[in-house]
């Protein structure tokens, strides 16, 4: 595959990313009639729902990334060059902005505003750590044991990160950077975009430390426990 198709799946594929997420949060919070966990749910189902979708989508052709933790993570482990990782992290940037600006115009909002929301402190960052640490992992132990289900294991533990995470689980940089420009239900203060890029990246560096060190490649193909017996 070249790399021009693989950009583009990577910047398909995070557009339609925002667009599920500012759109259902912005749907889900018209609808809900100022109950925020109704809002939460329907952000939350749909996001779950449609990132499934599209990582069966572009899978094949980019790996689906749609986050610079994961691209930097993919790069830390052998699997994609790293003269590609800067070009990737680029597309995905852009394909966040561009998600945001189409759902935008689907709901008649601004094509960016920036977010009033506040999302600070130490237990947004923490979340921020443990949500990106969790998805890191989700991804690295799946792909190495069961990668046929990878796809459904990264939505579950998406959607249910929006409900055990007090930040609602943004987990990616290339999100948080294009949310903050989006000044609805599911947007981010510029002002509180670098704690949670920080705490991503920590969370994602851990995570591929210990899940590289308990999943190795070598042993990959090989059913659990089969270097026991």
């Amino acid at each position: 595959m070249t790399l021009g198709r693989r950009l583009v799946a990577e910047g398909l594929g995070t557009a339609f990313l925002l667009a599920i997420v500012v759109g259902s949060g912005i749907m889900g919070e018209h609808l809900a009639a100022g109950n925020i966990a109704i809002a939460l749910l329907a952000n939350a189902v749909a996001t779950g729902a449609g990132l499934a979708a599209i990582i069966l989508m572009f899978g094949a052709v980019s790996g689906a990334h749609f986050n610079p933790v994961v691209t930097l993570s993919e790069a830390w482990q052998g699997n994609l060059p790293a003269r590609q990782v800067l070009p990737y992290i680029i597309i995905q940037i852009a394909g966040a902005f561009a998600g945001v600006a189409a759902a935008h115009l689907m709901f008649g909002e601004p094509i960016f505003s920036a977010s009033a929301h506040v999302r600070n402190g130490l237990a947004q960052w923490w979340s921020e750590f443990v949500a990106t640490f969790g998805l890191v992992a989700v991804i690295i132990s799946c792909s190495r044991s069961r990668p046929t289900v990878t796809p459904f294991a990264v939505a579950l533990y998406i959607t249910a990160a929006y409900w055990f995470t007090s930040s609602t689980s943004f987990a990616n940089p290339a999100v948080t950077l294009a949310r903050a420009a989006s000044n609805t239900f599911a947007g981010v203060r510029p002002f509180d975009v670098p704690g949670f890029i920080i705490a991503q990246l920590l969370g994602a560096a851990a995570a591929t430390m210990t899940f590289s060190w308990l999943y190795p490649p070598a042993i990959s193909s090989e059913e659990p426990g089969a270097r026991l017996r």
